[in-house]
């Protein structure tokens, strides 16, 4: 019996051997292939059970050994929907059944892939080159929210961003203890030369709150512009996204160093509401807001820092509802020998409709949308799973897993994980290991072979005895 066992153990050693072969063989064949993870080959002995002082080294076996928690090299695709996970995490996906475009018909069944190959389809599908259709969260581009709760296969599509209407002017700036106005520079001994004189206008344009009308008209344009210094421009948009320039100009009206009856510094803003007006058409309106500087330099009034923009057309654009927002130490009133204002920014929140540009993966996982309007907000959340056992998991065709019950379930979210945009997973595998285990494993199939041909003579010799 124990030439017949000799037999039979060689045999399952070549079983054993034969399969660790298909293993570096399939290994070296996905060397290049996109997030594939390697499969090793452990051997287990079975050894029979017997007496303690007859026990045999018995036969073996062959298992698979995963490597799904062993990450592969990151190579740069430059392509921006591409990503790679940097860390732990295998991205969700999900198989198309039947349909095209919008009546696409998905199985609803969450899988996972390290594959990260992803790119639009012809419907706006983020798909890998091995059919896999990338799942996660859409997010509301108005609130920044997520859509729901469960992963679903993301659709994005070149939809029209819309316009957004101006509703705040950032504004920081400094302005000059003492404007120099055209008047200011023109007498510059006399005093009072850089305040806004009311008495040469008919329609008194100080603003309402001082007792003036707040406009100016066409035909005092001349001798407002040389009672007021520049305050910067800046574009604005309605509802509909249509663009207006927004040129606003500031006026001293009180200075408090020639004391009584003025105790502060006042300013008021002026907006341009037609610079080519004539006659009694207006062309400034006062914001008829009193802008008061302490001692200090620093903005008494208004208390919120804010001007609220009076309502207006503009080269027939209509702005309602913008204010000027300072943030209180924006605006400042310090000496400055210029004598004009020095605006350190002005910025505004609206914008008009645009298209989608580029897409990107950032690396928390969110799809970033480029629009030709400048904005860039994010559309979608990538959903990313962790497995408390990764090696657990049963593989796929296309670099795809399925869950087990040995795996366990898995548990969304990045982690300390990173996506790495522009960026595919290679595969773990190393050809010049795979080729010294095939070596090793060559040379054990023919040790093997050699244990059936003795074997063979050993037989052949019993049976010539009986010859």
């Amino acid at each position: 019996m124990g030439v017949f066992s000799a037999l039979t153990t060689a045999v399952s050693g070549m079983q054993a051997q034969s399969y660790a072969l298909e293993n570096i063989s399939g290994n070296i064949a996905n060397s290049r292939t996109a997030g594939f993870k390697r499969v090793d080959t452990t051997f287990s002995d079975l050894v029979p059970d017997s007496a303690l002082n007859r026990q045999l080294s018995g036969s073996v076996t062959a298992y698979s050994q995963a490597t799904n928690s062993i990450q592969g090299d990151l190579t740069s695709t430059r392509i921006d929907t591409n990503a790679a996970i940097n860390g732990d995490g295998f991205f969700v996906v999900d198989q198309r059944l039947s349909g095209l475009g919008s009546n696409t018909q998905f199985s609803n069944s969450n899988l996972y892939t390290r594959r990260g190959d992803f790119d639009f389809d012809a419907n706006g599908y983020l798909v890998n080159g091995a059919g896999y259709y990338l799942k996660g969260l859409k997010i509301d581009t108005v609130t920044g929210q997520l859509v729901g709760t469960q992963p679903e296969v993301l659709r994005i599509t070149k939809e029209q961003f819309p316009a957004k209407a101006t509703t705040s002017i950032e504004y920081r700036a400094n302005i000059p203890a003492k404007p120099g106005t055209n008047n200011a520079n023109s007498n510059p001994t006399v005093a009072g030369s850089e305040l806004l004189n009311p008495a040469g206008f008919t329609s008194n344009p100080l603003s309402t709150t001082q007792g003036g009308t707040g406009l100016v008209i066409g035909s005092e344009i001349t001798a407002f512009l040389n009672q007021s210094i520049p305050g910067g421009s800046v574009t604005v948009y309605d509802s509909l996204g249509k663009a207006t320039s927004v040129e606003l100009r500031w006026a001293k009206t009180t200075n408090a160093a020639a004391g009584p009856p003025a105790t502060v510094d006042t300013w008021n803003l002026f907006v341009a509401e037609n610079t080519g007006a004539t006659g009694g058409a207006t062309a400034y309106r006062n914001t008829n807001t009193s802008v008061t500087f302490g001692p200090t330099g620093q903005l008494t009034a208004p208390a919120t820092g804010n001007i609220t923009l009076p309502t207006m057309t503009i080269a027939g654009t209509t702005i309602t509802g913008v204010q000027v927002t300072t943030g209180g130490n924006g605006l400042t009133q310090n000496g400055d020998v210029s004598g004009q204002i020095d605006a350190r920014s002005i910025r505004q929140d609206g914008y008009t409709a645009g298209t989608l540009d580029r897409t990107s993966v950032s690396a928390d996982g969110q799809v970033i949308g480029t629009f030709s309007n400048g904005q860039v907000v994010a559309l979608a959340q990538l959903s990313v799973a962790r497995f408390n056992a990764d090696n657990a998991l049963k593989r796929l065709d296309g670099g795809a897993f399925e869950e087990t019950i040995e795996s366990g379930p898995p548990i969304i979210g990045l982690g300390t994980s990173q996506l790495i945009g522009g960026n595919i997973e290679q595969s773990n595998t190393d050809i010049a290991d795979e080729f010294s285990k095939m070596i090793v494993t060559q040379q054990a199939y023919s040790a093997n072979t050699k244990v059936i041909t003795t074997a063979q003579e050993m037989l052949r010799d019993v049976i010539s005895i009986i010859r």
